[in-house]
């Protein structure tokens, strides 16, 4: 039987997450990569990210970009849970009049910062968001999602390298790291990123706790954070 949650007033927590994940069918076969990011994102809106329903269109709202935008389902259960979207929503994922697509609608959705799909863009998207709320003064943070497997691609080494050479402190980069990387890099994910001057930690994808530590804003910030998150294999 399909479970059902009605739409009321009523705030939802982590335990109801997989639940709202299982009102949205259609796309099982991304079920391994939308659990993979399901405890990034629910510590980034629980503890991290200064947003709020109400104040989507506030400047200085911190910006979430999720550049792996394939299995989606994780994304929307969370923004549900913390009503940017209705949950009644849920169960039209995927419909053809449904604003809650295969990959996230920036045009349809409240709260979608950026339209993703097409791996390998929400970084470079980042740094320039990043350079530009620096450039008027903004202090607003801008947290991008990225799969480890997506940073392959060229235009993310480029906003890697230029990024760490500017300085962006208000920038955090969440690596996914499933191991699915065609071209993995010796030492880590991290080493990546340290050598282009960026502060790095690896935490359990899956720990709380940890990712809560790594995520938090670091005061008087010099350089770009990057959090590789580990997760297993299968979820991907």
């Amino acid at each position: 039987m399909t479970p059902t949650i009605s739409d009321t007033t009523r705030r939802y927590g982590y335990p109801d997450l997989r639940r709202l994940m299982a009102l949205q069918t259609g796309d099982e076969k991304h079920d391994g990569v939308s659990t993979s990011t399901l405890d990034v994102l629910w510590v980034l809106y629980e503890q991290i990210l200064d947003v709020a329903p109400d104040r989507t269109q506030d400047p200085r709202r911190d910006r979430f970009y999720l550049s792996k935008g394939h299995g989606p389902s994780a994304y929307y259960a969370v923004l549900a849970a913390r009503g940017f979207i209705p949950v009644s929503w849920l169960g039209r994922f995927g419909a053809w009049d449904s604003p809650l697509g295969f990959h996230p609608d920036r045009n349809l959705i409240p709260g979608v910062e950026i339209s993703s799909g097409s791996l390998g863009h929400g970084l470079p998207l980042a740094v320039g968001t990043a350079l530009g709320l620096r450039a008027q003064g903004n202090g607003a943070r801008v947290v991008v999602l990225v799969g480890d497997g997506e940073l392959d691609e060229g235009s993310n080494a480029e906003a890697i390298e230029f990024a760490g050479a500017a300085a962006l402190a208000a920038l955090t980069v969440v690596v996914v790291d499933n191991h699915s990387s065609t071209w993995p890099w010796r030492g880590g994910v991290e080493t990546r990123f340290a050598v282009a001057g960026w502060h790095t930690a690896r935490v359990n994808g899956h720990d709380h706790a940890a990712l809560a530590l790594a995520l938090g804003r670091r005061e008087a910030a010099a350089e770009p954070n990057v959090v590789v998150a580990m997760v297993s294999e299968a979820e991907q």
